[in-house]
């Protein structure tokens, strides 16, 4: 059963006038989402940000969001509709507590493969992903950059450009061990005589013992602190020691570039859908642009002059 929204300014606010769209029952699934005019974001910069305020101290669910493509059936948007990006915080326990950025090229999402903490407490954040046409990108929360990159090596949306050579083989005469025995090192003398246990010399029988009905009395033995162990020869570094030996790396003959790797052509809906176990999420401000100054500035006249009211 779907869950409803409340348009709200929420129970602790900088502004009652300023309200946003909050999930109201638990244990529910949440589905909806908007249009804006087509986007094509090919040679420009791709800014997708927004508020997330987690009022009910979030314990599992979804704070993250969907950019969709021109060819999606809206009315039908649920969990099984197609998506071109899904940014934002998702927290379940004590296990998952990250910001997704997922890109879906072709029929495949890619995850990214960095790990980039989100914000748990119950006050508003704001999310920002900045996509750029030299396939870098970053993720901000709170207009600060938490992480940033390349299209082509946090995420596996391409085979990568170098692989570790196939045919390559570790030398035999390959020195990978930095510590070798010391050859100067010898064993003393009478090492192995020496025993790992000695009679307890301040043993006494005890006076109740009655060798006719106990046996013979012997003294029971203890640790000999002589004892060492079996004997090792002192460790030296190897003068001979390469490091560890690793193949070198070539051209992966499957790796063909995609200069658009970083292209949407299409986006014209921006969508949430999520599961909560308790509700109380808010949404508010989303904005999709190509200017991210412009993206810094709406975060700072919106959230920034709330944040410490």
């Amino acid at each position: 059963m779907a869950g409803e929204w409340n348009f709200t300014s929420g129970k602790w606010n900088g502004d009652a006038n300023d309200k946003g769209i909050q999930t109201s029952e638990d244990y529910r699934f949440y589905a909806i989402s908007a249009a804006f005019p087509e986007f094509s974001n090919k040679g420009k910069t791709l800014v997708f940000q927004f508020n997330v305020k987690h009022e009910q101290k979030l314990d599992c669910g979804g704070g993250y969001m969907k950019l969709l493509s021109d060819d999606v059936d809206q009315k039908k948007f649920g969990g099984d509709t197609p998506y071109s990006i899904m940014f934002g915080p998702d927290i379940c326990g004590y296990s998952t507590k990250k910001v997704h950025a997922i890109l879906t090229k072709g029929d495949k999402n890619h995850l990214i493969k960095k790990d980039v903490p989100c914000e748990t407490d119950q006050l508003t954040h704001v999310y920002t992903f900045i996509l750029r046409p030299d396939a870098t990108y970053s993720i901000l929360i709170d207009n600060t950059e938490k992480q940033t990159g390349s299209l082509y090596s946090d995420w596996d949306i391409l085979p990568p450009k170098k692989i570790k050579d196939p045919e390559a083989k570790k030398p035999e005469d390959w020195e990978d061990k930095e510590y070798i025995d010391d050859p100067e090192d010898k064993k003393p003398e009478g090492y192995d005589d020496i025993p790992q246990e000695i009679v307890d010399n301040k043993a006494e029988k005890p006076e109740d013992w009655d060798e006719q009905e106990d046996g013979e009395w012997t003294a029971p033995t203890v640790p000999n602190p002589d004892y060492k162990g079996p004997w090792t020869a002192k460790q030296i570094k190897n003068p001979n020691y390469k490091g560890k030996w690793k193949a070198p790396m070539i051209d992966n003959p499957d790796f063909k570039d995609d200069p658009e790797i970083y292209v949407y052509p299409k986006l014209k809906y921006v969508g949430i859908e999520l599961w909560q176990v308790k509700s109380g999420t808010m949404f508010d401000n989303v904005l999709v642009c190509d200017d991210p100054d412009y993206a810094k500035k709406l975060a700072e006249e919106t959230w920034g002059k709330q944040k410490e009211v």
